[in-house]
């Protein structure tokens, strides 16, 4: 038996770890993997940096020992030995030790003395992974010299930590952080770091303050300064610096009484100014003032002024640009005691950059590999989908969502292996039951399913593992980072393939199927939508704007309500204002709400706040020709720029919109020549000669109500021509078919004849008003008719109304016995949508 003396700690729990997994394993030796595997399970720092250092992972490695060594058949009663290839080992590891000129055999010469056995299990797993004896010596030297700065530098740290114990109370020092590798690293951000620590340089009044939006980085410049601090990589001036971070919101716990939130922040001070070394950093800035006033005391801003003109401490401040204006700038006093840096937000290569230079630290905590197309999805689909929020902050939390769903997808139970233990449960039951009542057959039986179902999951179990063990990481794709995009703006954000390049080619078909009758409308809608699904729109204004000219009941809403389900997958992205409740000027305060002083300032304006909540959606603007003029002239800077303001100051962005007017004007000289299928057909000149004449009557119509420079804004002006009584005949085999899908809920058949449809349209037939009154007559003379007869209780469930036309009238007929004939209902027009 090897002397245990000799071994350090570390090394004799890594021999006891070894033991334990021999046991867990079912295996009668200890072999050098199970010697592996307890050096891993140590979690010891000096083996985690040096796999880190080479570019893997603890645990990925004892993935792929418990994949590759597998479970003996039984359990082991006795304890296992040490075979004869682990002796060899901790002989080698003796010699290591000697060559060292190490007092005590560690755990990095049981790790270089696995090496002097190239046969072995363990050998070939770190192999594969890439790692060589010659590279862990030589990591081992580069450790050993930084564990020895690292020791140097903690003494240090931990030497003037311990000089400001109030400060402690209230503060996390991120010099320690960074010591201890816990902070992220600074990418980027070059000339704002340097600009830091030139304000921090200075004589007098070297407070900087950060100023960004939020999620830009403010953060992250302290801490970078902070890890430069470390590597010795900033001036003399700050080589043996502390940076600080203080919790403003610490500073008032506990201070009850009158006097005593002074006390503290008197005591605080003063330990500041007892160790020069400090930095300050004070996230959320304003904050600082007013925080402590109570009965007639000062704030904790004031009582910092002094030493911040005379310079007797340093301090970073961060703030967002409104946080600084309305507490900062409100006093100037304050204000001229820091040195503005503005932090802009990163445009899309600077963020690629980051989310590269994070992804190793985010791959190793959720045990996944991101690819490198993934974080130009992350970056690409977080700028165009998700507003009111910045980069590089968005792009980082996408990417590390989706990491966190691929790593939870693999560690979730299958639905196969779910639904079989839920199986194998519910026979355990009903065989208790069967031999509660003595019914040993059935129980017996009922046993031997439970057997089989048992194997069953046994093997699946066991491939599930197997898989969930392999050697290669799950990897994230463009396609996960899709999904959580998706999963967050509701939007259908997927990748173009084939199948929806070809759906885009014939979207208007899928248009065509709820408008009917206007070919030309659904072809400009269409060719917008196909320019904006591959980027050829202008990135800064509206998917598309559209005014839609036309009779009433043509179709102008329903195309706005299928263009809403078919671009965003929802018709409640429709957000409809009837313009007629807009016909004053003061009106306009309701769409992007009361300025300031007025009743209703609180509340958020109508438009502004429906695009805010729901960034991609259709927004029709019914019965334009009603609104004041001034109402709008709020579409001049939607359509050129793409952005509004509202009353608060907050910029709401309409990228990802379609704006919808409608009007009626020009309807009458529409009226005058109704638009014929026989005109279509005719031929193609003569169409285009005839669109050309009515666009001109409708242009000239429109720009007596629209200014010429917001008519000009628009994308197309679209026109919808009379129905003719062919269309209302399309148009009655979709309401019937809506009809017929209601009924079938009350397992109600209906059959109804080609000449009944053909009289409900003759009767709803009126081009002045277009489809609105068939759908009255469809529902006076069918659904009425329906309605008697399953209030009557003749029409029930199970039955078939069948409904002809009987000299000139409707007539219903129920047949509650006769079978459906496979050829008596009249399908819906191909092409056509009955859903």
């Amino acid at each position: 038996m090897e002397r245990l003396s000799k071994y350090t700690r570390e090394a004799r729990q890594a021999i006891t770890y070894a033991r334990e997994e021999a046991r867990r394993l079912r295996h009668r030796l200890v072999g050098t993997e199970h010697l592996l595997l307890g050096l891993l399970k140590l979690n010891d720092p000096l083996i985690e940096g040096l796999f880190a250092s080479l570019q893997t992972s603890t645990s990925r490695i004892a993935q792929a020992l418990d994949f590759v060594v597998g479970r003996g058949g039984k359990a082991i009663l006795s304890e296992p030995t040490l075979d004869m290839a682990v002796r060899n080992v901790l002989a080698r590891a003796e010699e290591e030790a000697a060559e060292s000129q190490a007092d005590l055999i560690g755990v990095e010469h049981l790790l270089l003395g696995i090496f002097c056995e190239h046969d072995s299990i363990s050998v070939g797993v770190l192999e594969s992974f890439g790692i060589r004896p010659e590279a862990i010596r030589k990591q081992l030297t580069i450790l050993a010299r930084g564990d020895h700065e690292k020791l140097r530098l903690s003494a240090r740290y931990q030497a003037c930590y311990s000089t400001t114990p109030t400060l402690n109370l209230v503060s996390r020092d991120l010099t320690m952080a960074a010591l201890a590798g816990t902070l992220d690293p600074l990418i980027g951000r070059t000339y704002e770091l340097e600009r830091t620590m030139q304000i921090l340089a200075r004589r007098t009044k070297n407070n900087p303050v950060l100023i960004g939006l939020a999620g830009v980085g403010k953060t992250a410049i302290a801490e970078g300064l902070a890890v430069r601090i470390i590597q010795d990589q900033v001036p003399d001036d700050l080589l043996h610096c502390r940076v600080v971070a203080l919790d403003v919101g610490l500073l008032t716990v506990g201070t009850k009484f009158r006097g005593d939130f002074e006390e503290r922040l008197k005591l605080i001070m003063q330990e500041i100014l007892n160790a020069p070394e400090i930095i300050l950093f004070i996230d959320e800035l304003h904050t600082l003032v007013h925080t402590g006033v109570a009965d007639g005391s000062i704030d904790a801003a004031n009582l910092f002024k002094p030493m911040l003109a005379r310079g007797e401490f340093r301090c970073i401040g961060a703030a967002t640009l409104d946080e600084y204006r309305k507490a900062i700038e409100a006093d100037p006093a304050l204000e001229r005691r820091f040195q503005p840096v503005l932090i802009s937000e990163t445009n899309d290569e600077e963020t690629l950059e980051i989310l590269r230079g994070l992804c190793p630290r985010y791959e190793d905590f959720h045990q996944v590999a991101i690819s490198d197309a993934a974080l130009v999805a992350a970056v690409q689909m977080s700028s165009r989908y998700i507003q009111n929020r910045y980069q590089p902050d968005k792009a980082l939390d996408v990417m590390d969502e989706a990491a966190a769903c691929v790593r939870v997808r693999q560690a979730v139970v299958p639905c196969n292996i779910q639904r079989m233990r839920d199986e194998i449960a519910i026979v355990q039951r009903e065989k208790n039951y069967a031999i509660s009542r003595q019914n040993f057959l059935q129980a017996a039986s009922l046993f031997k399913r439970e057997q089989q179902l048992r194997n069953t999951l046994w093997w699946a179990e066991q491939n599930w593992q197997a898989n969930s063990c392999r050697l290669d990481p799950p990897i994230v794709t463009e396609q996960d980072i899709a999904s959580i995009v998706a999963r967050w703006t509701g939007i259908p954000v997927t990748r173009i393939t084939e199948e929806e390049s070809q759906r885009l080619l014939n979207l208007e078909h899928e248009l065509q199927r709820s408008v009917i009758g206007q070919p030309e409308a659904v072809h400009l809608v269409a060719g917008a939508i196909r320019r904006s699904r591959v980027n050829l729109r202008d990135q800064h204004r509206p998917i598309g704007s559209f005014v839609f000219v036309g009779p009433t009941g043509v179709g102008k809403t329903e195309l706005a309500r299928a263009l809403a389900k078919t671009l965003f997958g929802d018709e409640n992205a429709l957000f409809k204002l009837d313009m007629s409740e807009f016909m004053e000027s003061h009106h306009v305060s309701r769409l992007i709400g009361a300025p300031p002083g007025y009743i209703g300032y609180e509340e958020a304006g109508q438009l502004t706040e429906a695009v805010r909540r729901r960034p991609y959606s259709i927004i029709l603007l019914d019965e334009v020709e009603k609104a004041h003029p001034k109402v709008l002239d709020l579409l001049l800077q939607i359509l050129e720029d793409g952005f509004l303001t509202d009353t608060h100051g907050q910029l709401v962005d309409f990228k990802h919109t379609v704006i919808i007017l409608t009007s009626n004007i020009g309807t009458e000289r529409l009226l005058q020549k109704p638009w014929t299928l026989t005109a279509y057909q005719k031929g193609k000149s003569e169409l285009q000669a005839y669109m050309g004449q009515k666009r001109a009557q409708v242009l000239a119509s429109l720009q007596e109500l629209l200014r010429p420079e917001l008519l000009n804004r628009f994308d197309e002006v679209v026109i919808f021509h009379p129905l003719e009584q062919e269309h209302l005949y399309q148009i009655v085999r979709i309401m019937i078919a809506q009809i017929q899908q209601r009924l079938k809920e009350r397992s109600i058949h209906l059959q109804i004849t080609d000449e009944a449809a053909r009289l409900l349209g003759r009767h709803g037939y009126n081009p002045e008003y277009g489809a609105r009154p068939l759908r009255r007559v469809v529902r006076q003379m069918l659904e009425d008719m329906l309605a008697e007869a399953i209030l009557q209780e003749d029409l029930g469930a199970g039955d078939t109304a069948y409904v002809d036309v009987i000299e000139g009238m409707l007539c219903l007929r129920i047949d509650s016995q006769m079978p459906i004939p496979a050829n008596m209902p009249l399908p819906p027009l191909e092409g056509y949508d009955v859903a």
